[in-house]
Order: structure tokens, then sequence, then C-alpha cells
């Protein structure tokens, strides 16, 4: 395959997962301003969802669509949040997140993620069970002026639970009725996010290898594509990733 060819396509799923991306961030806005108004400022989930979408550089006039399309006079678009729950291979337990105006065609097109890549949708609370409900900040180590230590005793006194050190970042844990508090002190102290959400993290991780990383990667890809799909949440872990 000659080197330019690999370069566009390579390029072009890059490109789609970013308009991804925005598609859902875009949502996330609507829904947010949709039931709390148009004010960041007096709308904390509004906030926090248009600090996500600058994270990933989406540009600002995609921002001000949704919430003007949240606010319009004759707009009827409504959309709930659901979570489905089912096994990936080696028995990895999932959660995905949507939030969707039609909840048949979101159930079938999930459904079908996971059939045809060797999982299996269960029941709701089959797997949920496995996971645990927490603010989730994520601070990034690359420009960050302050060493480990120091983080760590900021996140505790504006009340976080805990801090997950990793190679590249910081993940402050909170409890879901605290992160707006703990975020709203943080940025007070200049700290910025890269991710900022209530989260469902795995109590305990299975370490998947082989066949089934690869079907589990692409089965995360699949979910990714799916436009109703907010988030998932899963308890693999794969070398190297």
């Amino acid at each position: 395959m000659p080197k330019f060819k690999l370069f566009k396509e390579r390029k072009g799923k890059a490109d789609q997962l970013k308009n991804n991306q925005y598609v859902k961030l875009a949502r996330a806005i609507y829904v947010e301003a949709k039931k709390g108004g148009p004010n960041p400022e007096a709308n904390f989930g509004l906030k926090t969802a248009i600090a996500n979408a600058r994270a990933i550089q989406m540009p600002n006039e995609n921002i001000e669509r949704a919430i003007k399309k949240a606010i319009g006079a004759n707009d009827s678009e409504n959309y709930e949040e659901i979570i489905y729950e089912g096994y990936g291979p080696g028995g990895v337990a999932i959660m995905v997140k949507c939030l969707t105006d039609n909840r048949n065609r979101t159930a079938a097109d999930v459904r079908a993620v996971f059939n045809k890549r060797g999982g299996n949708m269960g029941e709701s609370g089959c797997v949920s069970y496995m996971f645990d409900e927490k603010g989730l900040l994520v601070v990034e180590r690359e420009g960050l002026d302050l060493n480990e230590d120091d983080l760590l005793m900021l996140a505790l006194e504006a009340g976080a639970e805990d801090v997950i050190v990793n190679e590249t970042s910081f993940e402050i844990l909170t409890a879901p009725r605290d992160f707006e508090k703990v975020k709203t002190e943080l940025e007070k102290q200049g700290l910025q996010f890269s991710e900022a959400s209530i989260s469902w993290l795995p109590q305990n991780t299975v370490k998947v290898e082989g066949e089934n990383a690869e079907k589990l990667t692409k089965m995360m890809e699949a979910f990714d594509d799916l436009d109703d799909v907010q988030d998932v949440y899963a308890n693999f872990e794969i070398d190297g990733q």
C-alpha cells in the first residue's frame, strides 16, 4: 500500500474520531443548556460540558450553536440518559452511557455491537455492582507546576477522596455529590482539567490478552462510532494501553 494512501486513511479516521467527539459533546451541551439554562456561570453542568468541549479544541461556533438550539422556541428534541450493561470477550464487564432521542434505535445499535464483537448485552444491574460512581478530574502532568505531593494536598483540602498517579496524568476522585465543589475549588487554585465528569470506575480490573484484547479494542471503537454513545466504562486492562 502506498504511504500517501495509508496516511490519508489514518487522517480520515482521525478526522472522523474528532467529528464524533464534537457530535457527542454538542449533544451534552444541548442537554445541559435545556435542563439548566444557557448561562454556564449559573449552570454547572453546562459549564463542565463546555470545558470538556474546549479541552479538545471544539470550535466556539459549535458550542454556541448547541446552546442556541437548546433554547430555541421551536425546539422539540428530547434526549434521555440511558446506561446499557453487558459483557465483552473474556467476561469483561462493560457499561455504555448514552444520550438518545430514540430508545429503541439506541438499544438495537448497542446490542448489535455487543453481539458482533463477541459479547452480549445483559439486564440493567448485571455489571454495575462491579463499578463505583465517582467524580473524575484529570490533570495532565505536562506543563503542571505542582509536584505530586502538592497536588495531592490541594486535592484533599478541596474535598477529594483520592488521587491516582499515572505516568502522564493525575486522576482526582470525588464523591459524586462533592464533584462540583471540588472542581470549583481546584479551578480557583489554577488547575485545568483535560477531563471532568461523573464516571463509573471499576473496583477491579481483568487482564486481557491476545484475540480477546483485539476483539475488545474493536468493540470499544465500534461503541465510539455510535453518536448516541457518550461514554463507555469497562474493567479490562490491556498491556500497552
